[in-house]
């Protein structure tokens, strides 16, 4: 009777510590660090939006009008807040439009200091364009690392066993996975035009 026992509870341990008890809420504490980890990289290179900005001002004098795109694409995207653990599909597609706009705006500023030989020269002007091209490549890593955490929480909550454990316990929905709006999806469909 006593090995009974303790084989019954040696097999509810077993089942339990494969049953997702614990890495349910773990991927979900998770995912939500990287959306953080998102929207701090975005936090960044908004930051450096205004010294970009100014630095080929001081050059660029009669580029306002893309100033004026750059500063409210900027305003827009740092005016949008997003909660980790309400955030619906429809909110993340707003805030990843709006990075779009502001991404779009960059790359619009960027072309215009092209233009200017002395500005591409100004090495104020090269380490924040290093500064922003390193800050594009953590926002693709942790947009990479949010998408692939978000996976993994689907799966725990979607695929058995650890479903089943949702399923009595959690009752966590699927999360929605990052997405592009449909413009932009085409837009980036196209092969990119090369002029020399």
């Amino acid at each position: 009777m006593k090995y009974r026992h303790l084989v019954l509870c040696g097999l509810g341990a077993l089942m339990l510590s494969g049953c997702g008890i614990q890495s349910i809420p773990q991927a979900k504490n998770q995912t939500e660090a990287s959306l953080a980890e998102v929207t701090n990289q975005y936090k960044r290179r908004a930051d450096l939006v205004p010294n970009l900005v100014a630095t080929v001002k001081g050059y660029a004098k009669h580029e306002e009008k893309t100033f004026t795109e750059v500063t409210e694409a900027r305003a827009k995207a740092t005016s949008m807040t997003l909660d980790p653990t309400k955030a619906t599909p429809a909110q993340l597609s707003q805030y990843a439009q709006a990075q779009g706009q502001l991404s779009q705006a960059l790359g619009r500023l960027l072309a215009v200091s092209e233009n200017y030989p002395n500005l591409k020269a100004d090495t104020q002007f090269r380490d924040l364009q290093a500064q922003l091209e390193g800050t594009e490549n953590r926002i693709t890593v942790a947009r990479q690392r949010y998408i692939e955490s978000i996976k993994e929480f689907n799966n725990l909550i979607s695929v058995p066993p650890s479903n089943f454990t949702n399923s009595l316990f959690y009752h966590y929905e699927k999360m929605p996975q990052w997405d592009v709006p449909e413009a932009e999806k085409t837009k980036n469909e196209q092969a990119p035009e090369v002029k020399f």
